[in-house]
């Protein structure tokens, strides 16, 4: 199956979906309050962002995909590269502790100092457009050896209706989307993938409904040479719904004793 990419028009709504009108309209671009430079490029866009739109990936499953909505994102991309405690996490997968191959750190914007002044703005305006998030993570996928294999942000525990939105600052690089039933077909191109929403620089990307419990998410390792790579990840639950079973993606994971 092609993948396809992030649309750049809002696809019509499937049958029971809500209607347009509904949608949350992408939040404005904060202004990242820089002195002028000779012939700058905008800060930031007015309005939604070129190519912002609604994708549904079935009745239930969305994704907003707003092009360029934070503008030259690669000043705050070196801020963080430069002032945030990173941290190195391990996983326990299959009789061995390993790094996890990302660096993460977390970030309260109510609590201490922010790498840029900015954060503060960008988290207002998230909150202000979809759901009343706490603070954010992040992830630093410094080169193409970084990735994070197929998952489900199970740790929300209640995944039938959720907001999980990332902001991208950095390289461009693919971000797979398949829906759970592709996920035992081996053989299938791209790991059953469907979608690849390739963000880039000042990219805003969220997902709700359904996504968290019927479709499954990844950033692959590549090949080829790519530049680093940093998400800022708000995540909301509204509790509706059968909590998850089984460990998250954090817990240890062991060969089969049958």
């Amino acid at each position: 199956m092609q993948i396809m990419a992030g649309s750049a028009e809002p696809t019509s709504a499937p049958p029971g979906a809500p209607s347009a009108a509904a949608e949350p309209v992408p939040p404005e671009p904060p202004d990242i309050g820089l002195a002028p430079q000779p012939a700058p490029p905008p800060a930031v866009r007015s309005g939604p962002a070129p190519g912002a739109g609604r994708i549904w990936l079935d009745d239930r499953s969305w994704v907003d995909v707003s092009r360029g909505w934070l503008g030259r994102a690669a000043i705050v991309y070196d801020a963080l590269v430069e002032q945030v405690a990173w941290r190195q996490s391990r996983v326990f997968r299959y009789e061995r502790w390993v790094d996890e191959p990302r660096l993460s750190a977390w970030c309260d914007p109510g609590r201490g100092a922010l790498a840029h002044p900015v954060l503060l703005d960008v988290h207002r305006a998230v909150r202000a457009a979809y759901k009343p998030f706490g603070g954010f993570g992040m992830a630093w996928y410094r080169d193409e050896r970084d990735g994070v294999a197929w998952h489900r942000d199970r740790d929300l525990r209640w995944t039938e209706d959720t907001v999980v939105a990332l902001l991208v600052l950095g390289a461009r690089r693919p971000f797979l989307l398949r829906p759970r039933s592709n996920r035992f077909d081996h053989g299938a191109p791209a790991g059953g993938a469907v979608h690849d929403l390739a963000p880039g620089d000042g990219d805003l990307i969220v997902l709700g409904g359904r996504a968290q419990a019927d479709w499954e998410h990844s950033v692959p390792k590549l090949a080829h040479r790519v530049g680093g790579r940093i998400s800022l990840q708000w995540r909301w639950t509204s509790r509706a719904g059968r909590p998850e079973r089984g460990a998250g993606y954090s817990a240890p994971r062991t060969f089969s004793s049958r």
